[in-house]
């Protein structure tokens, strides 16, 4: 089983980032390293164990720059077999239908995948279009918040899982190939061996242009316009405190102050 996981390389959730010039400075994640989309990691696992469980290849996919290879080297630690990377200098603005175009040509060229796996959703963007767009463009069934992979039906080439929804979960049967998105409530992502760091260090990574995956390097071309990006305005902020005898007294006096700035 050819198995593919599309994976993003994110800012931490710890970085700071300014606005200049009426710009995001992504450049600059206030010298918080780049991870690996959080909620990709849950992807990753989920690859990785259908991978074993069935055997073939779990191959980790990302569109981006040189610096996604330090992503790509994590699918690997974890235990991905193999890795690719998209990278092409028209891709940099590319909104999620750009990505979406060139994510499903990629896998296009792998050839004989079963399924795509993706997290639910990237922390920067946080839309959660790509998984059903790529879906989309390759043709085949998105499943999408999927918690359990229940079973896999080789022979009838079917799939079948749990999906998170309002007020439950239902279970859904599908034929193969699908594009699957990942809730947290799937697994609980291993962390990297040190076998596996060491084997991922030595890894060599292969990268893709725009031309390897037979697509126009305008394909990616970015739809959004984000020319208009403000700061937060300051807030001012002041700290009363309250004293009093008895914590009874503290409380009569804090909730006639509530009362006072018209918070109760």
């Amino acid at each position: 089983m050819k198995i593919v996981v599309c994976v993003k390389q994110t800012p931490s959730t710890t970085a700071v980032f300014s606005v200049n010039g009426g710009k995001v400075s992504w450049d600059d994640p206030g010298g918080k390293p780049l991870v690996v989309n959080p909620w990709d990691e849950y992807a990753v696992e989920a690859a990785i164990q259908l991978q074993e469980e069935h055997g073939g290849d779990a191959i980790a996919l990302s569109m981006g720059t040189e610096e996604s290879l330090e992503a790509l080297k994590t699918c690997l630690a974890m235990g991905c077999t193999e890795a690719i990377l998209v990278n092409d200098g028209a891709f940099r603005d590319a909104d999620t239908l750009g990505t979406a175009r060139v994510l499903a040509a990629a896998i296009e060229k792998m050839g004989d995948v079963q399924i795509a796996f993706f997290g639910k959703q990237a922390i920067d963007g946080d839309t959660g279009n790509t998984p059903v767009q790529v879906a989309v463009k390759l043709g085949w069934t998105p499943l999408t918040f999927v918690s359990a992979i229940k079973e896999i039906d080789a022979g009838g080439g079917t799939i079948t899982v749990e999906r998170q929804v309002s007020g439950g979960k239902e279970t859904v049967t599908a034929p193969l190939p699908v594009v699957i998105s990942v809730v947290k409530e799937i697994n609980e992502p291993r962390y990297p061996s040190f076998m596996g760091i060491r084997k991922a260090n030595r890894a060599t990574i292969p990268s893709w242009t725009a031309a390897d995956i037979g697509l126009d390097a305008s394909a990616a071309a970015s739809r959004v316009d984000w020319s208009r990006v403000y700061p937060l305005p300051a807030r001012d902020a002041s700290v009363e405190m309250i004293s009093g005898d008895s914590p009874q007294e503290i409380a009569k006096k804090l909730v006639d102050r509530l009362f006072e700035e018209k918070v109760l």
